[in-house]
């Protein structure tokens, strides 16, 4: 899973960004102070690998992973070469989905862009922006199918959906909100590759003194929430401040902190549940002496789907699934035993995989 950072300069992004992956992007307070974008992977946490490594005592233990793109801060007019003009474009077009920093907190000693905290506004602002850029590659692919569509009438229905798409942009809207006729325009929206139509998880950043309620107090954060459900979005509440701090930390330090500060989890855990529910992912795992993983796939894959995930010889030569929970596993202290009490099924080609199956693939090529 690849997740893009967006927001305004001074919302809190690449703060954000270096607790999410260590990996030290330079922060300051001033617009443009990440101008090249940084990338970062990151372990997803999974309790259930280290208890699964430890049962087999595995050589290795591989959790799923998240890679982070940071691009420079927005401003209005970044489409039209304003700031640092659309450089961040190419950079996101390739993001599974995009995580949209706000500011929800006031300080006089970080200064706004716009002179002001809006949320909305900033919201609105970088919509605008995703939008200009959409529509200048809308305007190309029209221009080469309005001209096929006069010599190959089976053009002539993209180039209707271009015309209602790019009409559906300029009045303000997002591409993804667009209503789509049959499955035919669905793919080619699909195909476009538009940020606009990319799902958004919304980082409403505010001060540590909002945190222990999870935002519930602050109108800001509840503007937001109230937004992003308008349009499908998810939204998760992150002091950046503070998952600084935590990120600098052991894991028991990391334990008590987050209790002390009345926390159950990290902004990470956080935006890795949101990312997870807006994509409709989920984990299935592999276990053995050699090696312990995690393997992420798409909520409602079958078998020989989640096989290929390891190596595309397994989907091809797929036979069956033998199929256990992992808490069953756990509780059981082996494969073996777990076969015996009847825990582990035998699963052919339309099995749909389960969050926390623990899977042995059996395959012939």
């Amino acid at each position: 899973m690849k997740l893009g950072i967006v927001g305004l300069p001074n919302v809190g992004k690449s703060t954000l960004f270096n607790s999410l992956t260590k990996a030290g992007a330079e922060s300051a307070n001033y617009p443009f102070c990440t101008i090249d974008p940084n990338i970062g992977v990151v372990a997803v946490p999974d309790e259930r690998l280290k208890a699964l490594g430890d049962m087999y005592q595995s050589r290795k233990v591989t959790p799923a992973v998240i890679e982070f793109v940071d691009i420079a801060g927005l401003v209005k007019g970044a489409s039209k070469g304003e700031g640092l003009g659309n450089q961040f474009l190419s950079n996101i077009r390739e993001v599974d989905a995009i995580v949209h920093v706000v500011r929800c907190f006031e300080d006089t000693n970080v200064i706004h862009v716009d002179g002001s905290v809006d949320p909305l506004r900033d919201i609105e602002t970088i919509n605008l922006e995703l939008i200009f850029a959409d529509l200048e590659v809308l305007e190309r692919r029209y221009a080469k199918v309005a001209k096929s569509a006069r010599i190959d009438k089976t053009y002539a229905k993209e180039a209707a959906l271009l015309e209602r798409l790019k009409a559906h942009l300029e009045s303000g809207k997002l591409a993804k909100t667009l209503e789509v006729d049959d499955e035919d325009e669905l793919a080619l929206l699909k195909e476009y590759n538009l940020l606009t139509y990319k799902p958004v998880i919304y980082a409403a950043n505010v001060s540590e003194d909002d945190l222990a309620d999870d935002g519930a107090s602050n109108d800001m954060v509840n503007q937001v929430k109230k937004f992003a459900e308008s349009e499908n979005s998810e939204v998760f509440v992150i002091c950046a401040k503070i998952e600084q701090e935590i990120s600098e930390l052991d894991e028991d330090e990391k334990a008590m902190f987050l209790e002390d500060l009345g926390l159950a989890e990290s902004g990470l855990e956080k935006l890795i549940r949101a990312s997870y529910s807006l994509l409709g992912l989920m984990s299935f795992l592999t276990a053995g002496e050699d090696e312990t993983r995690a393997w992420t796939i798409r909520v409602g894959t079958k078998a020989p789907q989640a096989a290929g995930r390891i190596h595309s010889d397994f989907e091809r030569g797929f036979i069956k699934a033998e199929v256990v929970n992992y808490k069953d596993l756990l509780e059981q202290g082996s494969l073996a035993a777990a076969r015996e009490k009847g825990l582990v099924g035998i699963e052919g080609k339309d099995y749909v995989v389960k969050d926390g199956d623990v899977i042995l693939f059996r395959f012939n090529v």
